[in-house]
């Protein structure tokens, strides 16, 4: 069975789209990153408040936000981009579990390997203060130079890394 996918030209235009919209509606573009941050100074404010009143790091991004970190945008973006991506999958037939990888890698390895880039890509991404949808997409929509040199940057490493793994998948 031929598996369905989206026109990705298609796809593109519905991505600029959103990204309008968003625009439009919000005064911001997309970005993820901050839904992470947002759920974890909750979090961290429901275990222990103390701790967060007094860590300069949460300290801040509470007094920046009004009342509860979790109404903030990003994460209701988030969510929507996982009930987003469940109802593409069950319309495209895509609906499964899986783990795909190379002939010489174990799914074992896989999942090392994923959940150690994600690591590395959330660290980067707090420490420049915007993810691929905030700082490249978004950047790159508003003629941003940051958003060109990000997009540039994260194709580029992604390409010289993919050098020394490449056996893994022949």
């Amino acid at each position: 069975m031929k598996t369905k996918y989206m026109n990705p030209y298609l796809a593109g235009f519905f991505l600029g789209v959103l990204l309008i919209g968003t625009f439009y509606i919000s005064g911001r573009g997309l970005g993820a990153s901050g839904a992470i941050k947002a759920v974890t100074v909750h979090t961290v404010n429901v275990i222990s408040p103390e701790h967060s009143q007094q860590n300069g790091f949460y300290a801040a991004f509470n007094s920046s936000r009004a009342g509860n970190p979790l109404r903030d945008w990003l994460v209701l973006e988030v969510f929507g981009v996982i009930i987003g991506a469940f109802i593409s999958g069950l319309i495209s037939d895509r609906l499964k579990f899986t783990t795909e990888g190379g002939p010489r890698v174990k799914n074992g390895m896989r999942l090392i390997f994923a959940f150690a880039g994600g690591l590395l890509f959330s660290f980067g991404a707090q420490m420049a203060r915007g993810c691929t949808s905030g700082a490249a997409l978004t950047g790159m929509a508003v003629l941003s130079t940051a958003g060109f040199v990000t997009m540039m940057a994260i194709f580029g490493s992604g390409y010289a890394i993919a050098y020394f793994f490449r056996k893994l998948w022949i």
